[in-house]
């Protein structure tokens, strides 16, 4: 498979994928794309039984592209792309081979959105983590208001998304967002140990394990995804939005008009 920006290694029944798209790893469209094709190879995949998503360089993933989202002219464009997202994001979490997501630097936005879809989640001690689209006039789209309170509560949620407010790495174990915290330098060969001890499990077991632990853990009902992409998509054309994405791309503050 010829990939532009993912980096894949394969090793004693490991599929390690690294996200390289320097320097702040986003979420592009061609990313996008490129992940649904790991995801589809993945799903059909018998080789495998465990997988460890990372991201080469500083920071684990900053979230969609700014400026292709600011290129969105219609409601309709905003809702395919939010449920291309939503659907991508959803199959990664249905996947019946573990997902462990090692996570340095900022992970917001959609690479929140993204690492909530994985299965585990560890980070370095260097990791942040947030949903800041209020503060570009929008919402999150990728599922985040669906999965980030089943994850934390409702009410970190809450606080989290209407503020824009960050979890450092500390913070995101004491709320439950990862399960265990390393120095940068520890971070994948943690990764590494977890997805060696899942591999020595039966393949039939791990199977039936998956299933049963998504019973009370199921990803988020299709009409509220429908919902968020409904908003997520009906906001992308406010003046506000225009504004606050924008003003990211400009590198100053937004000045809001409530329209």
């Amino acid at each position: 498979m010829k990939l532009q920006w993912w980096l894949v290694e394969c090793k004693d029944q490991i599929v390690t994928i690294k996200l390289n798209a320097p320097p702040a790893n986003t979420l592009s469209v061609a990313v996008l794309e490129e992940l649904d094709r790991l995801v589809r190879f993945l799903e059909t995949d018998d080789s495998s039984k465990a997988v460890i998503l990372t991201a080469q360089g500083r920071h684990f993933c900053a979230g969609a592209d700014i400026r292709e989202l600011a290129q969105i002219s219609t409601i309709e464009q905003g809702r395919t792309f939010a449920r291309r997202g939503q659907g991508l994001f959803n199959r990664i979490e249905a996947l019946d081979k573990p997902v462990v997501a090692a996570i340095s630097g900022a992970c917001v936005g959609g690479g929140l959105e993204l690492a909530m879809a994985c299965h585990i989640r560890i980070a370095g001690h260097d990791a942040f983590f947030g949903l800041p689209e209020l503060d570009l006039g929008i919402i999150p789209g990728f599922g985040g208001t669906q999965r980030l309170p089943r994850l934390v509560g409702s009410a970190r949620a809450m606080e989290m998304i209407l503020t824009g407010s960050r979890l450092s790495a500390d913070e995101a174990m004491a709320a439950g967002l990862v399960s265990d915290v390393q120095l940068r330098s520890e971070l994948l060969p943690r990764a590494h140990v977890l997805a060696e001890s899942i591999v020595r499990k039966s393949r039939s077991a791990l199977r039936g394990a998956m299933q049963a632990l998504r019973i009370p853990c199921s990803p988020p009902a299709e009409e509220d995804l429908e919902q968020e992409a409904s908003l997520f998509a009906t906001l992308l054309q406010t003046r506000d939005a225009k504004e606050g994405l924008l003003a990211f791309i400009e590198k100053r503050p937004p000045r809001f008009t409530d329209r």
